[in-house]
């Protein structure tokens, strides 16, 4: 874990907190635009579909031309689309700036690639974790950071406007555009060589990449995995608000919860993991809290049970990530790594905007009780994803030399 590898996990970091400051208030902040359950839906979805699309470009230009640039180039759409998103004036508007944040938004992905360069493959797997406990870092203090946004901006002319969120979002992503300017220094070694037509922008390798040896299975499982999780994220949200009668301080104080379990494990528990299980082992265990969880916690309608369930299910889901990510990373060659990660990062994307739309579709606003619905099938599908991930796994599955 050299000097560069804290860098940037202090810059994924810092742009985590910036993105977990909206996940309390993004399905609130389109309903104040009296958009329907479906609707805000959408809201969620254009960010990913965009992203889908963006972020394998990304990914192969950090290849051809440099971490470096193409990070500050991320970072800079996420700071102008959320200063525009937090001001909007109607929800056009509010579209727009999360189309924008989408197609800019490869830091992520980028971000990977950089702890890529800069660490070996026996330490690949501890650093994705700590890059992983950073992102939970960020559900800790982002969702108390967007709590005293809202507070705050009770005295000012944005009222009772959750834009305040996004603005204090918009700032703290500008925060590691400077980090990224003036302390990241370029990590990449072996740049790819530079494509003979202009238009060769990695696009195709979002079909190709499927057919990559031990690269494409770990591609649809990252796929499933995030379209069963986003199915469940959607529907958390009014869940927690309309069937358990909670409010907006409360759902804050879930995703707090939901970060500090996480940094534990993605901190010591993932390092004291490795020394025993192989990592597409961590993987199965993850999947399979995830699964009973999802399918756990709507069966009882108490708030005191839920919590109970989302400890178990926020101690375990917390390594899934991770260990694809490092899976694929050791299972990429060298200079493939920012164009492998950006694929992945594309296909988690993609999952982003689907999820959501298959549980708007599934509930009712006028029937509280549907919010469970999604959850069962989140849980259910997950277990499914479990079953393709164990049958696959010699074709993925990298034995670490500890």
């Amino acid at each position: 874990m050299n000097r560069n590898f804290w860098i940037i996990a202090l810059i994924s970091f810092i742009n985590a907190l910036s993105f977990t400051i909206l996940i309390p208030v993004l399905y609130q902040y389109g309903r104040q635009f009296q958009l329907n359950d479906f609707q805000t839906s959408l809201l969620f979805a254009i960010y990913a579909i965009s992203q889908f699309f963006a972020t394998p470009i990304i990914g192969k230009l950090s290849d051809r031309f440099g971490r470096k640039p193409l990070l500050i180039l991320s970072l800079a759409g996420t700071v102008v689309a959320n200063l525009m998103a937090g001001t909007a004036a109607s929800a056009a508007v509010l579209f727009f700036a999360r189309f924008l944040d989408g197609i800019t938004g490869g830091n992520a992905s980028v971000a990977q690639a950089v702890i890529s360069d800069v660490t070996t493959p026996e330490t690949r797997a501890k650093a994705f974790g700590i890059n992983g406990a950073a992102f939970g870092m960020g559900f800790i203090l982002g969702p108390a950071i967007s709590l005293v946004a809202q507070k705050a901006a009770l005295n000012t002319p944005l009222g009772k406007s959750f834009g305040a969120s996004f603005l204090v979002s918009g700032a703290i992503a500008a925060i590691a555009l400077f980090l990224t300017i003036f302390f990241l220094p370029e990590t990449l070694k072996t740049k790819a060589e530079k494509a003979q037509n202009i238009f060769d922008l990695g696009l195709e390798k979002l079909i190709t990449g499927l057919l990559m040896p031990k690269i494409g299975i770990l591609l649809i499982i990252n796929f499933l995995t995030g379209l069963t999780f986003n199915i469940f994220t959607f529907a958390f949200q009014p869940y927690f608000l309309k069937v358990l009668n909670q409010n907006s301080d409360g759902l804050a104080l879930m995703f707090l919860l939901f970060g500090v379990l996480a940094v534990i494990m993605q901190t010591a528990g993932i390092s004291q993991m490795t020394k025993h299980l192989q990592l597409a082992q961590i993987l199965f265990l993850g999947l399979f809290i995830r699964s009973l969880s999802f399918v756990l916690m709507p069966i009882w309608k108490d708030i005191y049970y839920f919590i109970a369930v989302c400890v178990l299910f926020s101690l375990l889901n917390s390594v899934v990530q991770p260990m694809i990510s490092a899976l694929l990373s050791l299972n990429a060659r060298p200079e493939e790594q920012g164009t492998v990660l950006g694929i992945n990062a594309s296909y988690l994307s993609i999952s982003n905007g689907f999820g959501p739309v298959i549980a708007g579709l599934l509930v009712n606003q006028e029937h509280p009780e549907s919010y469970g619905y999604p959850l069962y099938l989140a849980g259910i599908c997950t277990f499914l994803v479990l079953g393709l991930a164990f049958v696959k796994r010699k074709d993925y599955a990298v034995k670490v030399v500890r």
